[in-house]
């Protein structure tokens, strides 16, 4: 029997696949959809050992079509949305902004849209009230990019924070955040968002740093570092970020924002450095060999210099916690690219989405 059916955009992306592999593996009751456009970050490859399972289904379609959106909400009934489709790389934001605005602003104002016509009716919910009181969730999944940079070395990013994005990317994510509040309050939707810091694991395209440059280390090309590299972020295993809106969507308090961090802050050289040494030692390299390949480049603009999130509140009122010390994560992460060098040259070649191309031309496919 079907308890739930919730809908989860940009499910064969790189967090979104983790999250639907959890909730697909973990609630055998709930029907999950998986809506993803299957654009470049998109590849159901990720999800291989899942889509078979009878309580997933894949549909391929683009929340910036408002109708075909619609069209979803009333084939499906969703119960619950987990909205985590974005265009996500700040410097293709530098370079194409308004694909920028038209997927995470746009995209997300349809969706919320869908979910307010076909909810309406509903009891509006106090705020503060658990999920499971109210009959549906929008849980809106965004990025600690939207606060800006930290200028002090002892300043977190909390929930209060004030918002000052720097880039297209951050100040996209911001303006779909203040539109997922917006139709809490005007509205009623019952809605959550959480912030989280950067991701890192299997699965994640490779133009991300890490991915990036286990590849570039293993063909032995430059590794390119913004400025000095003295930009530092807050890392977090994306398995533990999936375990945490599976906390958020079943526990956390509706029109509430939560903050997950990995409290694993590193300054973007001495991560590079440490990457090599891991990566020489697996590679049966001489010490130092792959560092030699580090290349300082012009920083990008609007850098922001350091992130750093204080996850207080989720771990305090959820009980949640990261379950990896970063050493421990990015030796999986390493051990997992090195073993799937079929899934990475797929992904650089671009051949994943030729195939994608010609095998999913029906915007609802099981």
């Amino acid at each position: 029997m079907t308890t739930q059916t919730i809908l989860i955009t940009g499910g064969a992306g790189f967090i979104g696949s983790h999250v639907v592999r959890l909730f697909v593996n973990q609630y055998a009751d709930y029907r999950i959809v998986n809506l993803d456009q299957l654009t470049y970050a998109g590849n159901l490859a990720n999800l291989r050992d899942v889509e078979t399972y009878p309580n997933y289904t894949f549909v391929r379609g683009d929340i910036t079509d408002a109708a075909f959106v619609r069209q979803l909400f009333g084939q499906y009934h969703f119960d619950g949305v987990i909205h985590l489709a974005a265009e996500s790389h700040v410097d293709r934001s530098i370079t194409h902004p308004l694909e920028f605005v038209m997927t995470n602003v746009i995209g997300t104002v349809n969706l919320l849209n869908a979910a307010k016509e076909a909810w309406q009716g509903d009891r509006r919910p106090s705020d503060g009230e658990r999920p499971e009181a109210p009959a549906h969730l929008f849980y809106h999944v965004s990025t600690d990019e939207v606060y800006g940079s930290l200028h002090r070395p002892e300043s977190f990013f909390t929930e209060s924070t004030a918002y000052d994005p720097q880039s297209p990317y951050s100040a996209s994510k911001a303006s779909s955040d203040h539109f997922v509040r917006a139709y809490h309050n005007t509205y009623g939707l019952p809605v959550v968002i959480t912030n989280c810091s950067n991701n890192y694991g299997p699965n994640q395209f490779p133009e991300k740093l890490l991915p990036l440059f286990i590849h570039n280390i293993q063909h032995h090309k430059p590794l390119p570092v913004y400025g000095k590299g003295e930009n530092v972020r807050d890392w977090l295993y994306v398995v533990d970020h999936a375990r945490a809106i599976d906390k958020v969507y079943h526990q956390g308090r509706v029109g509430e924002t939560y903050n997950i961090g990995g409290f694993n802050e590193w300054r973007n050289l001495d991560l590079i450095q440490l990457l090599c040494r891991v990566m020489d030692r697996k590679l049966g390299r001489p010490e130092g060999e792959s560092a030699r390949l580090i290349t300082y480049v012009t920083d990008r603009a609007g850098h922001d210099l350091r992130y750093a999130i204080d996850a207080a509140k989720i771990m305090n009122e959820l009980g949640w916690k990261p379950s990896l010390q970063f050493e421990e994560g990015l030796e999986k992460t390493v051990d997992w690219y090195l073993t799937h060098s079929d899934w990475l040259a797929d992904v650089t070649s671009g051949e994943y989405q030729r195939y994608y191309d010609t095998q999913y031309t029906d915007r609802f496919t099981k």
